[in-house]
């Protein structure tokens, strides 16, 4: 490929959602476009720039060629058509990803919070009640100090950042959202890659894409975009790579996923929609339905009262605080940069 590029000819490698920052060069001048988290293009203000963009050939790569509007097949217009498709598993057998091991873990909701969800019409209040679960705050305990104890480094996913802030808070560990400084998040993910003091660290869905952490090699999801087939394999790559994987001395497996999951609630089925393109790679989810250790007393939020005082956080919390940060998805990422295109194109 690399043969018929000229020297007065461009390569832009370039992530899709930083396009804004390559255009000027594009609009005039002709090469190979190849392009990083394709997937993205169908958004309206990506399609119009690549109706502006004018280059030789276009080339699109994506790990998770998935939408849940489905337009996916207007990338054989846009870019052109798929060319080549690898097979996670195959990829992981190969020893190219890490060997990761599928787990969803059922929580019962605790009788007070679940009298509440069964009573509440509020869909913000119910999100909050089966996200702060109190026994999902017990399942993360659980798998934090185990995995801790086997040095592994851990990062709990969380896109509701009322729960993420009460979550991190309550397990004394650094988190990064939406609002963290730039200097603040570097800080903190150089912590939590260097030194072994700081093995958990709890993410908003800013940390979905182009956050490399090759060391992780469990991830914890206790909140997530409803039932996002993408976000769910974008968030199992965090623990795919290689890097230093320690093994398991009770697995065959070095890498490690857990969806908590609250029961008999609409969650289960959120996460069900989720799993599907996971599934389509041949990934398998073993259901727990009970966690080993669960009845420890010593074990957070283990007494009534302890899970009617964080009931009544919950219930003080506004309906707000149920929503979702914006983050790096199409329509954020259209917000943001439709003024930058604006002004760009109007200078040609």
């Amino acid at each position: 490929m690399m043969n018929f590029i000229s020297s007065n000819q461009w390569l832009a490698l370039t992530k899709v959602s930083v396009l804004f920052l390559f255009v000027t060069r594009c609009i005039t001048l002709r090469g190979l476009l190849i392009m990083d988290e394709v997937h993205v293009v169908p958004a309206a203000m990506f399609r119009k720039a690549m109706e502006r963009i004018s280059c030789h050939c276009k080339v699109g790569l994506t790990a998770t060629l998935v939408r849940e509007d489905e337009k996916t097949t207007d990338l054989n217009y846009l870019i052109g058509p798929k060319l080549y498709e690898a097979n996670w598993l195959e990829l992981q057998n190969s020893g190219y990803i890490a060997k990761v091991q599928c787990s969803e873990v059922w929580c019962p909701m605790s009788p007070c919070f679940f009298d509440e969800y069964l009573n509440l019409a509020n869909k913000e209040k119910r999100l909050l009640l089966w996200t702060m679960n109190p026994n999902k705050y017990r399942a993360c305990e659980i798998l934090i100090k185990r995995h801790e104890r086997l040095g592994h480094k851990i990062i709990v996913f969380s896109d509701c950042v009322f729960a993420l802030e009460h979550y991190a808070k309550t397990f004394k560990a650094p988190y990064i959202y939406g609002k963290t400084s730039q200097r603040d998040r570097k800080h903190i993910l150089d912590r939590f890659m260097t030194q072994q003091n700081i093995s958990t660290l709890f993410l908003s869905k800013i940390g979905d894409n182009s956050i490399d952490l090759p060391d992780a090699n469990v991830l914890i999801q206790i909140s997530s975009h409803f039932g996002a087939r993408r976000q769910e394999a974008q968030r199992l790559g965090r623990i795919l790579r290689k890097g230093r994987k320690k093994t398991c001395e009770f697995s065959e497996y070095n890498a490690f996923f857990y969806d908590i999951v609250s029961c008999d609630t609409r969650e289960m089925y959120y996460a069900s929609k989720r799993q599907q393109f996971l599934v389509d790679q041949g990934y398998a989810f073993q259901i727990i339905t009970k966690l080993e250790g669960m009845d420890d007393p010593e074990l957070l939020f283990s007494s009534e009262e302890d899970q009617l005082r964080l009931l009544e956080i919950v219930l003080a919390a506004k309906d707000e605080d149920a929503l979702e940060e914006l983050g790096d998805n199409d329509d954020f990422i259209t917000d943001r940069l439709k003024f930058s295109f604006k002004n760009l194109f109007a200078a040609f």
